[in-house]
């Protein structure tokens, strides 16, 4: 669906208002020089629609780092009564993690239950980016700055308002029931869309340069010639084992189960996990087959720029930069790119 409308500045609030009366509405904001995403309460002043990606990742709103996925082992469904979400603000860069989370909880034959519940229910407004941080790469993984897919509306800001753009039967849905707040896109708005798209893509190819990022033409079998390498002993040196950059990527999706007795009741939680965790590989007599932080740091890259392509035909990268932001180490993954496809 490419159906386009005009939504004004000043009905901005009466939209999200409609959409709270079916969703848990979330919107971005600002602080101290990140975004994160905040529960709407009836104002919207502090909406940063634009800009760039938020801090935490999109899949936070798929599944939870921690959730509770059986109640004394019955056949009953947590959280079945729960209000979906309506996300703004989503960035193109988010939206690329579905092709990982879809196929890891979807498509794999075994589909996961809260997680399809939350893909059918929640509605995702997207936006453009308005603007490139220092750790914006999405180019180099063949991601536009502006969602082009997996949105059910979509929102370019232009002078006085945004241009909707529909893209599911949900965000159709949505325009079709409140006909008072949209208006004809005019020749104008698209243009300066267009404008403000190409301003950004530049931005973000500067940053290429930059740093020298490779695009993703170039990692086919990067990970196999540098198998032995030593780019690994090299970028683990620092690493501090925190997990960041597992919990922050939009794409990592591993977790455990836990089982926890709270009074009468038995509880199985479902808990985020982390392959650069020591005992994450660790197996029930002791042993394990990635003992070496160096090699957990190469299993990473491995899943993301080796198995993935091989299994979904795409790389399991998104080119936010989360991981460079939040990792305490400053282990960046544009320069490990860089070593593996130089083979240094």
């Amino acid at each position: 669906m490419t159906a386009c409308f005009f939504l004004g500045k000043t009905k901005l609030k009466n939209f999200v208002e409609q959409l709270s009366v079916h969703y848990t509405v979330y919107y971005p904001v600002k602080s101290r020089n990140q975004r994160f995403f905040k529960k709407f309460s009836g104002s919207l002043e502090d909406i940063v629609l634009g800009e760039v990606r938020t801090f935490e990742p999109l899949k936070a709103f798929y599944t939870r780092a921690r959730e509770t996925v059986a109640v004394n082992f019955t056949d009953s469904f947590p959280h079945d009564q729960d209000q979906p979400f309506a996300i703004l603000g989503v960035k193109a860069c988010d939206l690329k993690g579905f092709k990982i989370q879809d196929f890891v909880f979807g498509d794999s034959g075994c589909a996961d239950p809260f997680y399809m519940k939350n893909r059918e229910q929640n509605l995702i407004v997207s936006a453009d980016c308005t603007c490139a941080i220092d750790t914006c790469y999405c180019l180099a993984l063949g991601i536009q700055p502006h969602p082009q897919e997996d949105f059910d509306l979509n929102m370019s800001e232009v002078d006085g308002g945004f241009v909707v753009e529909i893209g599911s039967q949900k965000g159709k849905t949505v325009v079709d029931e409140n006909p008072s707040l949209f208006e004809t896109v005019r020749d104008g708005h698209n243009a300066k869309k267009s404008e403000q798209r190409g301003r950004v893509i530049k931005e973000v190819e500067a940053n290429l340069k930059k740093y020298a990022v490779p695009y993703q033409d170039q990692f086919k079998g990067i990970i196999e010639r540098n198998y032995q390498g030593p780019v690994w002993e090299d970028e683990a040196k620092t690493c501090v084992e925190c997990g960041a950059c597992n919990t922050i990527c939009p794409t990592c999706h591993c977790f455990l189960l836990a089982d926890q007795k709270d009074g009468q009741h038995m509880i199985r939680h479902r808990l985020w996990d982390s392959c650069m965790i020591k005992d994450f590989a660790r197996v029930a007599g002791g042993a394990n087959p990635r003992k070496k932080l160096w090699m957990r740091l190469r299993n990473r890259f491995e899943k993301k720029f080796d198995f993935f392509p091989k299994v979904a035909q795409v790389y399991a990268c998104t080119g936010c930069g989360r991981c460079i932001s939040a990792c305490p180490a400053k282990i960046d993954i544009r320069r490990v790119l860089k070593r593996l496809v130089q083979n240094v």
